[in-house]
């Protein structure tokens, strides 16, 4: 169950979504149930929560995906060294600064690396959910980019801005790559 949001197509994602979110949504009934109805709100509409609002989707989509890397990369821990830890008197937290974390040191930075990736070049839940509104509160760069090269007809501007997109998130990606690498020596 937890995976299943990693291989629903991202545009059924946003419009499933766009009716969770909805003024007459199941978030707002729920809302209302508890006896919050005045939180009640149209969440993509409001230029508020819109831009927060599509990024529980995004974050609700790769949820999983890293919960199963992170998952996968504690099973290979070996138990002898939190046994060890404990016989020396460390507690959960020191074991986990000091033998977990380090150890899953290249299972974060993928983590890292596809959910930034993710949030820098989004399209298809923004615009399916939202299409850059209300007004300009979600137009993400892989949003503009379409609208400048395909309703504008500017396409060289949507190239330029492409290219600044892919420097943006090497910028972002490279330094986490650079960080997991080091503690794998």
């Amino acid at each position: 169950m937890l995976f299943l949001p990693q291989v629903i197509p991202l545009v059924a994602a946003g419009i499933m979504w766009s009716w969770l979110l909805s003024s007459t949504g199941l978030a707002n009934e729920l809302l209302s149930a508890v006896g919050l109805g005045g939180v009640t709100r149209a969440w993509l509409g409001d230029f508020g929560t819109a831009l927060p609002a599509v990024g529980v989707i995004g974050a609700w989509v790769l949820v999983g995906l890293c919960t199963l890397l992170l998952l996968a990369g504690m099973s290979k821990i070996d138990p002898a060294l939190y046994e060890s830890a404990r016989l020396d008197g460390a507690g959960p937290v020191r074991e986990f600064r000091a033998i977990t974390l380090p150890s899953l040191r290249q299972e974060i930075g993928v983590c890292v690396t596809v959910t930034v990736i993710a949030a820098l070049a989004s399209f298809d839940v923004v615009y399916i959910s939202t299409q850059g509104g209300p007004g300009n509160a979600t137009m993400v760069p892989g949003l503009e980019i379409f609208y400048l090269a395909f309703s504008e007809r500017e396409v060289g501007r949507a190239s330029a801005l492409a290219v600044v997109l892919v420097v943006l998130v090497l910028a972002c990606v490279l330094p986490v790559q650079r960080l997991t690498r080091d503690g794998s020596r």
